[in-house]
């Protein structure tokens, strides 16, 4: 027996998918040093954030800094992102956000949203996500984790709710938009908790490495800094 398919190539149609990656936050919390360059195995997190998002077929890439812009400019150099500058990241993450979105190409079907300072974050994690999304139930605009009953990152939404945030007023995001919308939203229930794992504080570094074994370092000229 035959199945039908849509587009021709699998059973759900190619989405072009690009991605917000935001770095621009000060760490206040980690001693004012940037997050996204803790190392895992020795590498940034940022850069293992980047080699998960083309390992999942991610199509674009905008990687919002502010500060610290040069130092993890540095870092990313190579991948060929899209790097904008948060003129004002003490604004706050919706900020930093909106910016992200503008830089991203029209055409592109959804958008995921992801944070820099999330150390076990994977490709097949951002495949998921995806494949989730593209399972969605009906009138669903946006798929959100939920582990444990709690919201987790990175999150998906549509081309249009993208559309909807850049139209809406300057304190918009992702998160504002779905508190409007709350119908238009799937929680995902997932047990995956590197959607929940993320670090802001060094006690967070201790936890994780307790928790899982992974250790996180600090390049050498930032950890003198401790």
């Amino acid at each position: 027996m035959g199945c039908i398919l849509k587009g021709g190539g699998g059973l759900y149609s190619r989405l072009a998918v690009g991605a917000v990656l935001l770095a621009a936050g000060s760490a206040s919390r980690m001693g004012h040093r940037p997050k996204s360059l803790l190392e895992l195995g020795g590498v940034p997190l940022i850069r293992r954030q980047l080699i998960a998002l083309s390992g999942a077929g991610v199509d674009e890439v905008v990687v919002v800094l502010g500060h610290y812009a040069d130092r993890i400019e540095e870092a990313v150099k190579e991948f060929p992102v899209t790097l904008v500058r948060n003129p004002d990241p003490d604004a706050g993450q919706v900020s930093s956000l909106r910016l992200g979105l503008q830089a991203l190409s029209p055409k592109l079907d959804a958008v995921v949203v992801a944070l820099a300072d999330q150390p076990l974050i994977n490709s097949q994690d951002f495949s998921d996500l995806i494949g989730e999304y593209k399972k969605r139930p009906a009138g669903a605009q946006v798929v959100q984790p939920m582990v444990d009953g709690l919201p987790g990152n990175p999150a998906i939404f549509s081309a249009e709710v993208r559309e909807q945030i850049l139209t809406s007023g300057a304190n918009v995001g992702c998160r504002q938009w779905q508190s409007a919308h709350p119908e238009q939203v799937h929680h995902w229930r997932s047990n995956n908790s590197r959607y929940r794992t993320d670090v802001d504080t060094p006690e967070d570094i201790e936890a994780l490495a307790l928790r899982t074994g992974h250790r996180l370092k600090w390049p050498v000229d930032l950890a003198s800094m401790a």
